[in-house]
């Protein structure tokens, strides 16, 4: 039936939506685990497939390279043909796609399994945010809803390295895979009888043009990025930086021009979602791009195995588990902007610690630099998430979804080229001349390139020459991490200060709005929907 628009306050969700809720944890829980399993299976998998770095370097990218090229696309086709049935869809994909990746027989089977999991997973987390907008129109429920979601995906987080790690030791690397199935099966019974069904009928076809620019535009700026953090700066890297910005200036003139674009720039006229938008992308950016650095200092500085490094984490993901919980209390009684003003203080508290740490006895503050991090980082999560859907008018609701999910992985993107551009300089220029005079040079260029080389040729030295070549790469890497937990430091604090200046003028939780003095809702007024 179709339904006019109405004030997100008039609507409580009960017991059906937040049980509806439970079901939307499922996709985002997998996906999480997802993300971290599969690099504790790459030595496994390169065992018994035996690809080449080239085949290894892309089965653990495409992944993500598909899910930030189908975001846009997946996020508005779940408004025009039904964001249930889409993430139903996609669930099914997915679940197929996992068994293909678990039963695979060469590199090439696995890269295109790999493919497929990214383009499926493209369809679930837009939708999963988008019928919680759908089911969750007060504010305050959609806030703890979303509070929520962020926490499953911590928890997901979390037990991936270590729920990956038993699997590893009991069964075949494809175990890891096969984790979706039995998710996938309960999300894809239960979605039916618990989810709303949802989608715009004033939407007309999506554009086939706009999707192909989004994708040439998406894929080469992620791929650059990637190569950057890789290789550092070269032609290859810049090239396909400014191609794919150069087809983004024509996609966004195309959507200008449409009636019904694959994605409205108009929502950028919200300042709440902008700022919102900017707050992610930069915060979880910079959190990611250390996050890859920390899980190498735990192995090979520190010298712990995957499992033990993955249990030093734990803290910091119960951090973040525990302030996912509070942010909606806090929310209802502060203002959105000042609450991740004070976050993202004390994450800039933790990254301080960072710059602190050294590669002896560093552990404990490395861990309470981390935990301080994923403090603040979490009400960013949570907050950011629900500015960006809660400020789209409900039938763009799928749209805001995407572009906060893009966001995300953008900003991941390019925290790790970023930041691994600082770590990878302050180690070559420290380890400089470190290195032992009679070492070979062939084994002293391994040794300068990366920490992670300096580890593989110390097993083939002898004791006091590999002795020593560990202890200056890993002094340099600590540096290189000091130095990249001071500049993520710096730059979270001026996004403190952003997001308290943009965001001031949204009120906390059904608070009175500071200009109008009445309790209005971030989101904008919906146009008329076909809702079930």
């Amino acid at each position: 039936m179709t339904t006019q628009a109405q004030d997100p306050a008039d609507h409580r969700a009960g017991p059906r939506e937040w049980l509806g809720l439970f079901v939307l944890t499922l996709p985002t829980i997998l996906l999480a685990l997802d993300a971290t399993v599969l690099n504790l299976a790459v030595p496994h998998l390169s065992a018994d497939l035996k690809p080449s770095s080239t085949e290894l370097l892309w089965t653990v990218d495409i992944y993500g390279f598909m899910i930030a090229g189908f975001l846009v696309t997946m996020g508005t086709l779940g408004d025009r043909i039904g964001r249930r049935r889409l993430l139903m869809i996609g669930a099914l994909g997915f679940g197929l796609a996992s068994i293909l990746a678990a039963k695979s027989t060469s590199p090439e089977m696995l890269i295109a399994a790999r493919a497929l999991l990214g383009i499926t997973g493209a369809t679930l987390m837009p939708s999963t945010l988008a019928l919680i907008s759908n089911m969750f129109k007060d504010p305050r429920q959609r806030g703890v809803a979303i509070s929520v979601w962020v926490t499953c995906f911590s928890v997901g987080t979390a037990v991936g390295p270590v729920l990956g790690g038993a699997l590893l030791q009991r069964f075949w690397w494809g175990s890891v895979f096969l984790l979706a199935v039995p998710v996938m099966a309960v999300l894809l019974v239960a979605a039916p009888l618990l989810l709303p069904e949802y989608k715009n009928t004033q939407a007309g076809r999506i554009d086939l043009t706009s999707v192909m620019l989004s994708l040439v535009t998406v894929l080469p700026v992620i791929y650059g990025i990637k190569r950057l953090a890789e290789h550092g700066p070269d032609a290859l890297a810049a090239t396909t930086i400014l191609a794919g910005a150069a087809f983004g200036v024509v996609f966004a003139l195309r959507q200008r021009k449409l009636a019904d674009p694959l994605l409205d720039l108009r929502l950028f006229a919200n300042r709440a979602f902008s700022a919102a938008l900017l707050v992610l992308l930069l915060g979880l950016g910079l959190m990611g791009g250390l996050y890859l650095f920390i899980t190498q200092y735990l192995q090979l500085v520190a010298g712990l195995t995957p499992i033990t490094a993955g249990l030093w984490l734990l803290p910091a993901a119960a951090a973040l588990i525990a302030a996912s919980s509070l942010t909606p209390a806090i929310t209802r009684r502060v203002r959105p902007g000042y609450v991740l003003g004070g976050a993202l203080s004390l994450s800039v508290l933790g990254y301080a610690l960072i710059t602190q740490v050294d590669s002896t006895h560093g552990l404990p503050l490395l861990v309470t630099g981390f935990v301080l991090i994923y403090t603040g980082i979490s009400p960013m999560m949570a907050l950011g998430t629900d500015l960006v859907v809660g400020s789209a008018p409900l039938d763009k609701a799928g749209s805001a979804a995407a572009m906060s999910e893009t966001g995300m992985e953008f900003g991941i993107a390019l925290g790790i080229a970023g930041l691994g551009s600082v770590v990878t300089a302050a180690y070559r220029d420290e380890i400089g001349d470190a290195l032992p005079k009679d070492l070979p040079e062939p084994a002293a260029g391994i040794a300068r390139d990366t920490l992670a080389g300096a580890d593989a040729i110390a097993a083939d030295l002898p004791g006091p020459i590999a002795a020593h070549v560990l202890e200056q790469a890993r002094e340099a890497f600590t540096s290189g991490l000091n130095l990249a937990g001071g500049i993520a430091g710096a730059i979270v604090a001026m996004l403190a200060v952003t997001a308290i200046v943009l965001l001031r003028h949204v009120p906390s939780s059904g608070g009175p709005d500071k200009e109008t003095g009445k309790a209005t809702p971030t989101r904008e007024p919906a146009t008329a929907g076909d809702s079930h």
